[in-house]
């Protein structure tokens, strides 16, 4: 698991900087790109505190990092969310952060790696499979897992056809729900796992979605002879401080705000199967 240091004091009030560019990825999710000067260091995996002012805050995980420049991708799913991806270039955003634990990527060299993403879980996952395929010879094969609900829900379009094309990527994308004319896969993203040609005992996982289907995902790898501690799941439970504070990210033993989001399987699987926990 690796650990990073914090650009901030969990409570120290938010840095405001300005939105320089607003994409739109879908019909309810938008990206954000801020620049940070300061440099404050997020790393993949790792999340920001983002505070639309007068509305509250949420945690959102960094999508992107050009030198810079740092990408969040947000769905509009609430009142504080709902205004953030209504920001225009030049409105002004507040940020806590970084926070958390970030994607082992360094500890997956020389090894097959394997990225199960979920809906908005690429998201997270993106600055990852960037920075494995920006060190590609450091790695053995790597394998891109994508599942989302319909074709219009799938993120960074134009990026994936690109890791579709290389020779150095096998990526596979399945829909849960498709219209007539689809051509790609249909089904839950597990059901691409009787497709994988990885060798599992060197193998490393990672793995981003809704919580229902990492259980899956991540027993489906151990199914598939990857180790439980060779597995990575980042868990985005409701945090609300970024602190280890308000408790409200608890789970079993564990603060996701302070001691994730990004956990190995390892320590999770047992919390992970119990119902409603």
């Amino acid at each position: 698991m690796a650990t990073f240091p914090l650009a901030d004091a969990p409570f120290a009030p938010p840095r405001v900087f300005t939105v320089r560019a607003r994409r739109r990825e879908t019909h309810d999710t938008v990206s954000l790109v801020i620049e940070d000067a300061a440099g404050s260091g997020c790393a993949p995996g790792q999340f920001n505190m983002l505070c639309a002012f007068g509305k509250g805050e949420v945690p959102i995980s960094v999508s992107a990092i050009e030198g810079s420049r740092i990408t969040h991708t947000i769905r509009s799913v609430g009142l504080v969310t709902e205004a953030l991806t209504r920001l225009a270039p030049g409105a002004i955003v507040g940020v806590r952060g970084p926070y958390g634990t970030g994607w082992p990527v360094a500890e997956l060299r020389g090894r097959d790696v394997v990225i199960v993403a979920g809906g908005l879980g690429l998201a997270p996952l993106r600055p990852a499979i960037r920075a494995v395929l920006d060190r590609r010879a450091d790695f053995g094969r790597v394998v891109l897992l994508y599942g989302a609900r319909t074709p219009a829900d799938l993120l960074f379009t134009r990026e994936l056809e690109r890791w579709r094309g290389r020779f150095d990527v096998e990526a596979m994308v399945t829909v849960d729900a498709a219209p007539t004319g689809w051509k790609g896969d249909v089904g839950v993203v597990t059901k691409l796992f009787r497709r994988l040609n990885i060798d599992a005992d060197s193998a490393g996982a990672l793995v981003c979605g809704p919580e229902v289907m990492m259980r899956f995902a991540a027993s489906g790898l151990v199914d598939s002879g990857i180790d439980e501690s060779s597995i990575w799941l980042s868990m985005e439970r409701n945090m609300q401080c970024g602190g280890g504070l308000c408790g409200h990210c608890q789970l079993g033993p564990f603060l996701i705000c302070r001691d994730g989001p990004v956990l190995p399987y390892s320590r999770l699987a047992p919390l992970m199967r119990v119902k409603e926990l």
